[in-house]
C-alpha cells in the first residue's frame, strides 16, 4: 500500500462533547497535514471547519442524530440541510435504533431516505450508522439492506459512543464488518468506527472490508505508517 491510501481511509473525528474550539481547528490542521480525506465533526462546528479547510482537499463531515438516532426524521433532515449549508459535504446518521429493534423497518427507511434526499440537494452523501452494539446479527443484516434501499452511500459499524449493558463491544468488529461487506452490494461502502486506534488495526478493519475508518489516533497512525513505508512493510495483513 501507498502512505496516501491510509490516509485516504481517514475521517479523523472530532466528535468529543468536551473538545474547545481550539482543538477543533488543530484538529482540521492536522487531518490537512496527514492529507486525511475528511474530518468528522460536531454540528456546530462545520462553519469552522469548513473555513479552516478552505484551501484544503480534506473535507468536512458531521453527524445526524447522533449519538442516539432517535430524533424526528424531520428534525434530521433540518440538521442536514443546515450541515450542507454550513459546508458539510458527507453526513453520518444515526439509524433509528428503537424503532429497527421493534421490527418497524418501514419507519427505518424512511427516516433514511429523507435524510439521503436531502443531502442530495446539496450534492452531499450520508453514511448510516447502525450502532450495532445494540443489534444481534439479523438486525445489522436488515439495517444494512434498509440504508441500501434508503440511498445510503456507506453505511457505518458505530457511534464509538454507544454502551450497552451487556457489555458487547461498543466500536468496529472484525466479524461485524465482514457481515456488513456481504449484506451490501458493491454501490454501497463500510465505514468502521469506534477503536481503531492504530495502523495494525486500520489495516485489519481494510482487509475485513473498510473502504474508510473513523479515528482519532490519526498523528500515531499516520506517523507510524511513513515508517513503515521507509521500511517497505506497509501492507494488509
Amino acid at each position: 500500500m501507498e502512505l496516501q491510501e491510509i490516509a485516504d481511509m481517514i475521517d479523523h473525528s472530532l466528535l468529543r462533547p468536551e473538545l474547545t474550539t481550539a482543538e477543533i481547528v488543530e484538529g482540521c490542521r492536522l487531518a490537512d497535514k496527514y492529507h486525511c480525506v475528511s474530518i468528522c465533526c460536531r454540528p456546530s462546528d462545520v462553519k469552522l471547519c469548513t473555513e479552516v479547510l478552505r484551501d484544503s482537499k480534506t473535507i468536512v463531515t458531521t453527524v445526524i442524530g447522533f449519538p442516539h438516532g432517535s430524533s424526528l426524521t424531520g428534525i434530521k433532515v433540518l440538521e442536514a440541510e443546515t450541515a450542507c449549508r454550513d459546508g458539510a459535504v458527507e453526513l453520518d446518521m444515526v439509524i433509528n435504533i428503537g424503532r429497527l429493534l421493534s421490527g418497524d423497518y418501514e419507519y427505518v427507511e424512511n427516516d433514511i431516505r429523507a435524510v439521503a434526499e436531502a443531502a442530495k440537494k446539496y450534492d452531499a452523501i450520508i453514511k448510516v450508522i447502525l450502532e450495532n452494539c445494540y443489534l444481534d446479527d439479523e438486525h445489522k443484516r436488515i439495517a444494512c439492506r434498509l440504508s441500501e434501499k434508503a440511498g445510503a452511500a456507506f453505511v457505518k459499524t458505530s457511534t464509538g459512543f454507544g454502551k450497552p449493558a451487556d457489555g458487547r463491544a461498543t466500536g468496529a468488529t472484525l466479524d461485524d464488518l465482514r457481515l456488513m461487506r456481504e449484506e451490501c452490494s458493491s454501490s454501497v461502502k463500510i465505514k468502521a468506527a469506534g477503536g481503531v486506534r492504530s495502523l495494525t488495526e486500520m489495516l485489519e478493519v481494510k482487509a475485513a472490508g473498510a473502504d474508510r475508518a473513523g479515528a482519532t489516533a490519526t498523528k500515531s497512525i499516520m506517523e507510524e505508517a511513513k515508517q513503515r513505508e521507509l521500511e517497505g512493510k506497509l501492507e494488509i495483513v
